[in-house]
């Protein structure tokens, strides 16, 4: 009889623990995006992008400006992934980032960008064009 009452006891323990141990609900999607940017100290830029998470495509404009060292116009075409998603929905907001980045006629870019909602877009890609800056700047995304 006690055999009986301590496998009950170690099983209830056993479900118990089991419901403390929540899933995390955030996700991780692939981004890709081209963005043209062109200015003289003030940068001014737009693009559009597609989010793909579960399968499915969720198109998106970018917007975005910076300020500082900005001298040129380059396109970029980024791929990466967005990271801490909470569904489609949690990609759409303002993103900022600081860094600094070059091209002439050809290099590469790559930029980590943050929103409110705690998404993280890590991307890099090929720069066409001619441009340098060393500027604070941030985009907007908003789906379609």
């Amino acid at each position: 009889m006690r055999k009986v009452d301590l496998l009950g006891v170690v099983a209830a323990l056993a479900i118990g623990l089991a419901g403390f141990g929540t899933p995390s609900l955030a996700e991780t999607g692939a981004v890709a995006v081209i963005f043209t940017k062109g200015g003289f100290i003030v940068g001014v830029g737009g693009g559009e992008g597609v989010l793909t998470l579960r399968g499915k495509h969720y198109p998106f404009t970018v917007s975005g400006m910076s300020v500082g060292f900005t001298i040129g116009a380059s396109t970029t075409k980024f791929v990466g992934r967005a990271i801490n998603l909470r569904g489609p929905g949690s990609i759409e907001g303002s993103y900022s980032a600081a860094g600094a980045g070059g091209a002439i006629a050809a290099g590469a870019g790559g930029v980590q960008l943050q929103n409110a909602n705690g998404v993280i877009l890590q991307l890099s890609g090929p720069k066409v064009g001619a441009e340098v800056s060393a500027a604070v700047g941030g985009v907007t995304i908003r789906l379609k």
